[in-house]
C-alpha cells in the first residue's frame, strides 16, 4: 500500500500535513530521519503509517506509559493492531505480548527505553521482522536537554540487532545543541532533518505581572470563552484551583499523575467532551491527548524550562484558530524557582549519603546487591533516616545516570484512600463491625482530612501500627471498599529500586564529578532561560522563543503583550472613556470585522485601535472563530 492509501483506509484523511509527507517518504526509502514538528503537528503518523505500507513491525520506543497506552488504544480503534509493554504487567502478558509480535500480525510494538536492556526482549527482538524503530520524545537522550533520561543512551546498542533498519527519532522540541546530540547518540546514518518551524501565528503569547493570580485567572477565564488548560506547580494546587474556580461558576476539575488511572482517564474523556471547561493540572496532563480547540493555557507557576514551556503552552489552537498562552508572573517567582532548585538538589556528599541509607534500608552485605530488586517506599525511608523525599528523589536519578541503580517506571505513587460516608455513618458501621473499629481508628488519627479528599496512606505503617501483616491491612482496606465506607486506591505499580552493581561502602562511591556538575549546570541554565522569559518586557514573546530554539529571522507576532504594548498610542482617560462608550454602542447588537469598528467610531484610528487592544487585553472583548470583534455583557 502506498502512504496515502494507509492514511485514507485507516484515519480517513486525503492528504498529509506539511512536510508528513516528506518525512513518511523518506522513512519508506529506509533513511535515518530527524523529524521536528511543534506539538499537534502530527508526529505519531509519520512512524505509524509507514509501518503499515508493508511486511514488517514498527518499533515504537517512549518514555511515557500514559502515551503508550492511548496510542495502542487509538489504534486498536481504527482496526490495526498494537501492542505495548510496561512496567506493572505480568511476566506472562509480556511473553504472550512479544509472541504475537513475532508470530502474529501485529504492526506496532510500544516499548520504555528500560525495556531493550532486558534478555528476554533482546531475544524476542532478534526474532522479530522489524521494520522501522521510531524514537519519540527524542531529545530525552540529549544531556544538554531539559528531560534528559539515561535509558535513552542504550537504544543504539539495538543496531547490534536491526543493521539495516532505518531510525525516525521525533521531538516537539530541540535547540541546536540537542539536535546535533540526537544524531549522534542514537548514531543517525546520513540523517535526513525535518523541522517545521516553530512559529504559532494564531497563538497569542503574554506574561501578565500580577500579585493575585488566582483572580487574575478568573478574570481571563471569564473573559476569554472556550476550553481552558490551568498548569501549577504541584498537586495539592490542583485542587485548591480547581475548587477555587467552581466555587466561582467555572466548570473545572484538577488532574495530577498520583490519581488512579481509571479516574484520571475519566476526567480527560470529561474535559475531552466538554463536560469539564477547564482541567487544572500538573504537567502529567496533555502529552498525547488531541484536543484542537482548546483556546486558552495559563501557567499560574514557572514551568522547569522553555522546552516544557513551549510545549505545555503549545496546546493551545491546534485547530489554527485564536488562541491564548498566558504566564501569570510574580517579581518573587524567579528568585523561588532558582533557591528552590538550590535547596532541592543534593551535593555529592548528600548523594553519598542517601545511596549508604538505602544500602542498610534493604539490609544489604557491601559486595552483594547486583541484580537484587527491592520494593522501596519514598515517604518510610524518609522517615527512618530523616530526610527530604526531593533530596532523595533527584540522588536516585543521579545515582540511575552513573548506572549505579534502575528505578521502575511509575515511581513513587502512594496509595490513597478517602471515607464516603459522614462520621455519624462511620461511628454506627464501627459499632456494627468491631473488626474494623480498629483499622478506622488508626486510619482517622493517621490522615488528617481523610473525611474530605483522598489522602496518601502507607500500607506498611499501617501494618506496623496494628501489629498485623501488611495483607491483612489490604484486605480489611478492600473489605472497607465493599461495604462502600471507604475508597481505596492502591499503587498499582510498586517502586522498585534494581542494584546494577554490587553495594560499595560509601567512601569507595565514585560519582563522575564533571558529569554530576554539568547535569546541574544544565537545569540551572534552563531554569535562568525561564526566568528571563519572564523577565524580560521589551522583545516579542514569540520572537523571544523562537530565538530560544534557533529561529533567529523572525518578525513580531503583533499581539502578545510585549507588542501591544510597545505599539501604545497616548490616549486620555477622557479620550478613552468616550472611545470605549461608543465601541460598547457599535458592539450592542452585532460583531463585526477590526477594521468595520474603527471605521464605525468618530475617533482617530490609532486611538480607536489602543482602546480595543486594551479592552481586549482586559476581557472585554474577544475574538470569535470568524475572527469577529465581540463586546463581552
Amino acid at each position: 500500500m502506498t502512504a496515502l492509501e494507509v492514511l485514507k483506509q485507516y484515519w480517513g484523511y486525503d492528504s498529509f500535513r506539511p512536510l508528513q509527507a516528506d518525512i513518511v517518504e523518506a522513512v519508506a526509502q529506509k533513511k535515518d530521519v530527524l523529524a521536528l514538528l511543534p506539538t499537534g503537528g502530527g508526529k505519531s503518523l509519520c512512524f505509524q503509517v509507514p509501518s503499515l505500507m508493508g511486511e514488517g513491525i514498527g518499533l515504537v520506543i517512549s518514555p511515557l506509559i500514559a502515551l503508550m497506552k492511548d496510542q495502542v488504544y487509538n489504534l486498536k480503534k481504527r482496526g490495526i493492531k498494537a501492542e505495548a509493554i510496561f512496567s506493572g504487567m505480568h511476566h506472562k502478558e509480556i511473553d504472550h505480548a512479544l509472541d504475537r509480535c513475532i508470530y502474529g500480525s501485529v504492526k506496532l510494538l510500544y516499548v520504555s527505553p528500560e525495556r531493550l536492556r532486558t534478555e528476554i526482549f533482546q531475544e524476542r527482538l532478534k526474532k522479530m521482522k522489524v521494520r522501522l524503530v521510531a524514537i519519540d520524545e527524542a531529545h530525552c537522550i540529549s544531556q544538554w536537554g531539559y528531560d534528559f533520561r539515561p535509558a535513552y543512551l542504550q537504544i543504539a546498542t539495538i543496531k547490534e540487532y536491526l543493521p539495516d533498519v532505518p531510525f525516525i527519532a521525533l521531538t516537539a522540541t530541540a535547540t541546536e545543541m540537542v539536535k546535533k546530540d540526537i544524531v549522534e547518540k542514537l548514531e543517525l546514518k546520513d540523517a535526513t532533518i525535518f523541522q517545521k518551524s516553530f512559529e504559532r501565528k494564531n497563538v497569542s503569547y503574554s506574561v501578565l505581572y500580577t500579585e493575585d493570580k488566582a483572580g487574575k485567572l478568573l478574570h481571563i477565564l471569564k473573559k476569554v470563552p472556550g476550553t481552558g488548560i490551568v498548569y501549577v506547580r504541584n498537586r495539592k494546587q490542583t485542587q485548591e484551583i480547581a475548587y477555587f474556580l467552581h466555587k466561582n461558576g467555572i466548570k473545572a476539575n484538577f488532574y495530577h499523575g498520583g490519581l488512579k488511572t481509571d479516574e484520571r482517564s475519566k476526567k480527560q474523556e470529561a474535559w475531552i467532551n466538554n463536560h469539564i471547561r477547564v482541567m487544572v493540572c500538573t504537567n502529567a496532563f496533555g502529552m498525547g491527548i488531541d484536543k484542537p480547540d482548546v483556546r486558552v493555557v495559563v501557567h499560574l507557576g514557572l514551568p522547569e524550562s522553555i522546552e516544557a514551556y513551549f510545549q505545555e503552552a503549545g496546546r493551545a489552537g491546534r485547530d489554527e484558530k485564536k488562541a491564548y498562552a498566558v504566564l501569570l508572573y510574580h517579581p518573587a517567582d524567579g528568585i523561588n524557582l532558582i533557591q528552590q532548585f538550590k535547596r532541592n538538589m543534593p551535593d555529592i556528599p548528600t548523594i553519598k549519603t542517601i545511596y549508604h541509607a538505602l544500602g542498610n534500608y534493604f539490609r544489604l552485605a557491601y559486595g552483594a546487591g547486583i541484580g537484587q530488586r527491592f520494593d522501596f517506599d519514598l515517604v518510610t525511608f524518609c522517615e527512618n533516616f530523616n530526610m527530604r523525599a526531593v533530596q532523595v528523589y533527584h540522588a536516585l536519578q543521579t545515582l540511575e545516570r552513573e548506572e549505579y541503580f534502575a528505578l521502575t517506571e511509575g515511581f513513587v505513587i502512594p496509595s490513597k484512600i478517602r471515607f464516603k460516608v459522614n462520621r455519624h455513618q462511620l461511628y454506627d458501621f464501627q459499632v456494627r463491625h468491631l473488626p474494623f473499629n480498629s483499622i478506622v481508628k488508626v486510619l482517622l488519627r493517621s490522615y488528617e482530612g481523610v473525611m474530605d479528599d483522598f489522602a496518601k496512606i502507607n500500607e506498611e505503617q499501617l501494618a506496623k501500627q496494628l501489629s498485623v501483616a501488611i495483607t491483612d491491612v489490604i484486605a480489611m482496606l478492600k473489605k472497607l471498599e465493599q461495604y462502600d465506607i471507604l475508597q481505596y486506591l492502591p499503587r498499582t505499580d510498586k517502586p522498585q529500586i534494581t542494584y546494577l552493581k554490587e553495594r560499595f561502602a560509601k567512601e569507595h562511591l565514585s560519582l563522575d564529578v564533571k558529569r554530576f556538575n554539568f547535569r546541574r549546570k544544565v537545569m540551572e541554565d534552563n531554569l535562568k532561560a525561564v526566568v528571563r522569559y519572564g523577565e524580560v518586557k521589551h522583545v516579542c514573546r514569540s520572537q523571544q522563543l523562537l530565538a530560544y530554539f534557533g529561529e533567529k529571522e523572525t518578525t513580531k507576532c503583533g499581539m502578545c503583550d510585549v507588542c501591544l504594548n510597545r505599539n501604545k498610542v497616548t490616549v486620555t482617560v477622557n479620550e478613552s472613556e468616550n472611545i470605549e462608550l461608543a465601541i460598547q454602542y457599535a458592539l450592542a447588537n452585532r460583531c463585526c470585522s477590526f477594521e468595520e469598528l474603527v471605521a464605525a467610531v468618530q475617533a482617530p484610528a490609532d486611538k480607536v485601535i489602543e482602546v480595543v487592544r486594551q479592552m481586549i487585553a482586559e476581557g472585554l472583548i474577544v475574538v470569535d472563530e470568524r475572527e469577529e470583534l465581540v463586546f463581552v455583557v
